[in-house]
């Protein structure tokens, strides 16, 4: 199926999940992420949701961070397709982007190459690992600026589709998927 066609699909999909549901499934997708071989390195990127768009709550995700002292980076926009990856600290203080996203106001910046893990947002994915994000093209430019043995990690409400036909050589694959009910894995380590 093609992006656009996913991308509106998608859209529609989330909207229509209740409050509630939407708090449930991301409690399950944190849980599920536990269960993944991913647990033992240091740096993991992670996006904080747009409240309005209704995306995954990552916050029980950032409770197992920091329970397990791990260096937490939370990304803001700089620009046409940039992202600049600040480490999470008791002293992060955050502001809402013009877009709806909550992005540090300023803090200790992180170079990608430290990076192990990113969870990745996304609207749809397919069972070969593609996603569907919003269109902008922050994340294929910030995972393609990663180190190659980076462990990308999609989120996501619903299960996967079976192609996504409108793919391009700049997209970057994911590594996992976690959904509330599975975890898709499209390489072996």
């Amino acid at each position: 199926m093609l992006k656009k066609v996913l991308r509106t699909t998608y859209i529609l999909r989330r909207n229509s999940l209740s409050q509630s549901q939407g708090i449930d499934q991301s409690i399950s997708i944190a849980n599920r992420l536990l269960t993944l071989p991913v647990w033992k390195l240091d740096y993991y990127h992670i996006f904080l949701p747009i409240i309005e768009k209704k995306e995954i709550d990552t916050s029980v995700i950032l409770s197992i961070l920091q329970g397990k002292d791990k260096h937490i980076l939370i990304p803001k926009v700089l620009g046409q397709n940039n992202l600049q990856h600040f480490l999470l600290t008791d002293n992060t203080k955050f502001v809402v982007s013009s877009w709806g996203v909550p992005e540090p106001l300023d803090g200790i910046s992180i170079s990608v190459d430290k990076i192990d893990v990113v969870f990745v947002p996304l609207l749809a994915f397919d069972k070969k690992g593609h996603r569907v994000g919003y269109g902008k093209g922050f994340y294929d430019t910030f995972l393609s600026q990663c180190r190659k043995n980076v462990i990308k990690i999609g989120l996501s409400f619903f299960e996967a589709e079976e192609t996504i036909t409108d793919v391009r050589n700049a997209d970057v694959r994911l590594d996992y998927c976690v959904t509330p009910n599975t975890i898709y894995s499209f390489n072996t380590f």
